[in-house]
C-alpha cells in the first residue's frame, strides 16, 4: 500500500457572509479559465484532457521540482496545472513541497498565494478527501494545528476506511495529547492493516496503548 507521507484535512464551515465570500472568491480567482477547470476525481473519464496537461506542463521534472517545462522554474507549470485541474492531488503535493523548499507561500510565477490553490481545490470538489489531507499537511507545517485537525476530520468522514487518513488523524491527536482519540484512530488504522507502527509505539511509550 502506497502511504501518503503528508497529513491533510478540511472542515465544512458555515457559509460566510456574502461580502466576505465574494472577497475571498475575488482574491483566489474564479475557477473557470481558458482550459478547464476539470475535476481530478473524474480523471479516468477525462483522460485525454489530463494527458494534455501532464504531457506539456505537469511533467516528471515539474512534479519533482527539478525544472519547469515552459519556464525556468516549476512555478508556472504548477500554476497552469492547478488552474486546469484545481484538485490535482500530485500537483498539490508538489506545490506544498515547493513552498517548503522556497520557505514562502508567495512564490514568483504563481498567480496566487499557495493557500489559494487549496481553496480552489476545495471549491472544485468539496468531497475530495485527498485534497483535504494535503491541505491538512500544509496547515500542520505552519503550526495551524486546530485547522489541520479539522481538515483531517473531514477527510476521515469522507473516506472512513482510508487507513492512511485515520493514522494521520491519530498522529495529530497524539500531538495535541488527546491520547484517547489518538488510540481510537490508531486502532482503526491498524484494523485496516496500516503498515507503520510509529503511532502505536508513541502511544506505548506514553503509557496510553
Amino acid at each position: 500500500m502506497k502511504v501518503l507521507t503528508f497529513l491533510v484535512t478540511i472542515v465544512f464551515f458555515l457559509a460566510p457572509p456574502v461580502a466576505i465570500a465574494a472577497q475571498k472568491l475575488s482574491y483566489c480567482g474564479e475557477l473557470k479559465n481558458a482550459y478547464g477547470p476539470f475535476d481530478y476525481m473524474e480523471r479516468y473519464s477525462l483522460k485525454s484532457n489530463l494527458d494534455i496537461v501532464e504531457t506539456y506542463h505537469f511533467t516528471s521534472d515539474v512534479e519533482n521540482l527539478i525544472r519547469g517545462n515552459t519556464s525556468s522554474t516549476p512555478a508556472g507549470d504548477l500554476d497552469y496545472t492547478l488552474r486546469a485541474w484545481p484538485n490535482h492531488h500530485r500537483a498539490l503535493v508538489s506545490l506544498f513541497k515547493y513552498s517548503i523548499r522556497e520557505k514562502s507561500t508567495q512564490i514568483s510565477g504563481l498567480k496566487w498565494p499557495v493557500e489559494c490553490y487549496f481553496d480552489r481545490a476545495i471549491r472544485m470538489n468539496a468531497k475530495d478527501a485527498q485534497v483535504r489531507s494535503i491541505y491538512s499537511a500544509f496547515l500542520s507545517h505552519h503550526n495551524r494545528n486546530r485547522e489541520a485537525l479539522e481538515q483531517l476530520e473531514v477527510a476521515a468522514n469522507l473516506e472512513p476506511d482510508n487507513a492512511t487518513i485515520l493514522y494521520n488523524l491519530g498522529l495529530l491527536y497524539f500531538k495535541q495529547k488527546n491520547y484517547e482519540k489518538a488510540r481510537h484512530y490508531a486502532k482503526q488504522a491498524y484494523a485496516l492493516d496500516f503498515p507503520l507502527s510509529g503511532l502505536k509505539n508513541k502511544l506505548i511509550r506514553a503509557g496510553k496503548w
